[in-house]
């Protein structure tokens, strides 16, 4: 069984667009895939339901027709950070709820990635951090950087924090945010001397969501060797 959990070092740096293209490149490979995204806020109400856009990008990047609910069991109207909206809303986070849900993802699927909200510290719930749930489902992580200013600094203490909190750390993804961008492979070249996870990829620049063009950027076979499966 293939499993990760998708992160960042800040929020807006491409984690839904890596979810969806890592989805679509293990499909590619021809495996039965499935996406999560447990916690989400800034959604739509649809009904009696909260839709996210980012959690329906995935849910439509599925192998198979899968629940809404069991792809992002906790969303939230208010764009803020999660615990903050947890309790304006009056909700009680439960982490067993987002294990059972993956669980359900995980029967239905041979592989399942799961897209973490916000940066690495954003707290999901009071008294409740990311890393509790990653430790929970017990996923491996890949980081993806958002190529701006500030992202060596932020790139370096996302990857410290990670490792500080006792989880693996498959590699990194360089996400090219603008075209402008000045000093581009110096920037990457800082970042892989000081974290020592491998880079996994580049995402272009692209003007709208495009799977398949992502998908074509990283590196597969490098990111699931682990499980030591032939993904060439």
């Amino acid at each position: 069984m293939i499993a990760c959990f998708i992160s960042g070092t800040d929020t807006g740096v491409g984690k839904t667009w890596l979810t969806t293209g890592l989805m679509t490149a293990l499909k590619n490979k021809g495996l039965v895939v499935a996406g999560m995204k447990p916690v989400a806020s800034g959604g739509t109400v649809c009904g009696t339901a909260i839709l996210n856009a980012d959690a329906l990008l995935i849910q439509k990047h599925c192998s198979k027709p899968v629940s809404y609910e069991s792809i992002n069991p906790y969303s939230f109207r208010a764009a803020v950070a999660p615990n903050i909206a947890a309790r304006q809303s009056g909700v009680e986070l439960d982490v067993a709820k987002i294990h059972a849900a993956f669980m359900s993802l995980q029967d239905l699927s041979e592989a399942v990635i799961v897209e973490g909200i916000g940066g690495w510290r954003v707290p999901l719930a009071d008294g409740i951090q990311t890393f509790d749930l990653v430790r929970q489902l017990r996923l491996p992580v890949i980081m993806v950087v958002g190529l701006r200013l500030g992202c060596i600094n932020h790139a370096i203490l996302t990857a410290e924090s990670m490792l500080a909190d006792g989880v693996e750390l498959l590699g990194w993804v360089a996400n090219h945010l603008s075209p402008d961008l000045s000093a581009v492979d110096e920037t990457i070249d800082s970042i892989s001397s000081s974290v020592t996870a491998p880079l996994l990829g580049q995402m272009p620049h692209l003007p709208a969501h495009d799977a398949n063009e992502i998908a074509s950027c990283l590196d597969v076979g490098a990111i699931f060797r682990q499980y030591r499966l032939d993904l060439s």
